[in-house]
């Protein structure tokens, strides 16, 4: 039998998933690690952690593999990884810093800033990539102001899937798919942006080279391999970031498919055959390949509310092992609506398509009646309200949703599911390997292989549910919703 392993390094774990050629799914393994929050603001994560995590998630699915099928080849290994992650490097390929995430909020005052200048949207409008803390420019601009020992001495800034691959092989290099999405990228002419880099006061040799998602790479270091229980010649494909990989994982590259992804954060993707940009720059543009790009909005507000919800509301429940089954039967417990209580997702400030660092969240419409179960259901509401959100921007700029593939881990959750159909008022599909983005790791592999020369041609026979909207809880939902929208513009500036 011969296999490869799609790698998802992911904000709460990295995740190894063995395919068989066909697509089959044989064996799959999870390292979880924690996000660090030194003060208020301020998250990040451990490169070394990570790097750590990925060697143990492969070698423990290779030897699953090899468990469970005796003689089996590993024909390679394709990545999908977090984006907006920033690390400094000193010349003896030392990281000078932690690995500063997606969800760090330290650069909001640079980044207003430059939000708010002639000179951020034309930025935005060549890298594609919204200016907000999440993007490495706001974080080199604030590193640079406040870090200025470690910015003037960096011989590097990368992202946690070059910092891997440069463990593994010794060279930097960057997928154009991660590239896209740091605010120095020009996803016109697929290079780095030169005027960004100006602005933050750092040139082409301290980034990593650009190359395309089907990139091989083999000759990992000896070490390297043994750890892993693999050949230093097995072929590694750099792949994508975890949203571009999401989308081919989740089958939805053809006009008027969607995917809708809830991990640790949530996102709505399309995809378009050009850079599609926003004259009010509330969507994103990343690269998928040279002629396919991935259009969409990422809200920060995914499970990492229900986590938070879950520790603090007394639910009870692992919600590692079961992620949202407790939460979800005790929301079936209250109507659609939550009995006209809402709440605003923004615990960590938000993302699409507001693009503010400083939101709350709050709970509105509080009254006697209320009991946990209805805040509970309340929770779920809201985090699908913020994606809606996203998606009626996303059909204003790049035409109609036809369907939604739902993909990560809310897409085991049946009532989340629902919400998400009734809400979009679209059907659902729900495929049987929910990971979309090991998924989509797998496929460029196939690409990269010479074993799949379009993407749209791969012939995907999972099995499917289809979820259908409710016409009834639709009615609901719209006007919770469009009180939630209201809301939002009512208290934005209280924030």
């Amino acid at each position: 039998m011969e296999y490869i392993i799609g790698v998802d390094i992911g904000t709460s774990g990295t995740k190894a998933i063995a395919f068989r050629e066909e697509g089959e799914v044989v064996a799959d393994y999870h390292v979880g690690y924690p996000i660090l929050s030194p003060q208020p603001g301020y998250f990040e994560q451990s490169p070394e952690t990570l790097y750590s995590a990925v060697i143990e998630a492969i070698s423990a699915t290779v030897r699953l593999v090899g468990r469970r099928f005796g003689q089996a080849k590993l024909s390679g290994i394709g990545f999908s990884s977090a984006m907006h992650g920033l690390i400094a490097m000193d010349r003896q390929h030392q990281p000078m810093t932690p690995c500063i995430i997606w969800a760090d909020t330290r650069s909001e005052i640079f980044a207003s800033n430059l939000k708010n200048s002639a000179k951020g949207f034309e930025v935005y409008s060549k890298t594609g990539t919204p200016v907000h803390p999440m993007s490495p420019l706001c974080k080199l601009g604030w590193m640079r102001a406040h870090l200025p020992a470690v910015f003037n001495k960096a011989y590097k800034f990368i992202s946690i899937k070059e910092y891997i691959f440069y463990k593994l092989f010794g060279r930097y290099m960057v997928d154009e798919s991660i590239a896209s999405a740091t605010g120095l990228f020009d996803i016109h002419a697929l290079g780095w942006y030169r005027p960004a880099l100006d602005l933050v006061g750092i040139s082409e040799e301290q980034l990593s080279e650009p190359v395309p998602i089907t990139q091989v790479i083999s000759g990992i270091d000896e070490a390297s391999a043994r750890a892993m229980g693999i050949p230093r010649d097995t072929p590694f494909v750099i792949g994508g970031s975890d949203g571009c990989m999401a989308n081919l994982g989740s089958h939805a590259i053809t006009p008027g498919d969607a995917a809708v992804t809830i991990g640790t954060s949530g996102a709505v993707r399309m995809t378009s055959d050009v850079p599609i940009t926003d004259k009010k720059a509330r969507t994103f543009s990343y690269v998928l390949t040279q002629n396919t790009f991935v259009l969409g909005g990422a809200v920060n507000s995914g499970g990492v509310v229900l986590q938070w919800y879950k520790d603090n509301f007394g639910i009870a429940g692992n919600l590692d092992a079961d992620p949202y089954g407790a939460l979800a039967e005790e929301a079936a417990s209250v109507a659609a609506g939550a009995e006209g209580l809402l709440f605003l997702p923004y615990l960590a400030g938000e993302r699409a398509p507001h693009w503010n660092a400083a939101a709350k969240g709050l709970f509105f419409g509080v009254q006697m009646h209320h009991k946990r179960s209805h805040f509970t259901r309340a929770v779920f509401e809201g985090v699908i309200y913020g994606l809606y959100s996203v998606g009626k921007v996303l059909e204003e700029i790049a035409g109609p949703i036809r369907m939604i593939h739902a993909s990560g881990g809310f897409a085991r959750a049946p009532l989340w599911v629902q919400l998400l159909a009734d809400v979009f008022n679209k059907e659902v599909v729900v495929h049987d390997h929910v990971e979309g983005a090991a998924m989509g790791a797998y496929m460029t592999a196939l690409k990269a292989f010479g074993k799949l020369v379009d993407f749209g041609e791969f012939n995907d026979n999972s099995a499917k549910k289809i979820y259908s909207p409710d016409a009834t809880t639709r009615h609901i939902y719209m006007e919770n919703f469009n009180r939630f929208e209201r809301l939002y513009e009512k208290v934005k500036d209280e924030f």
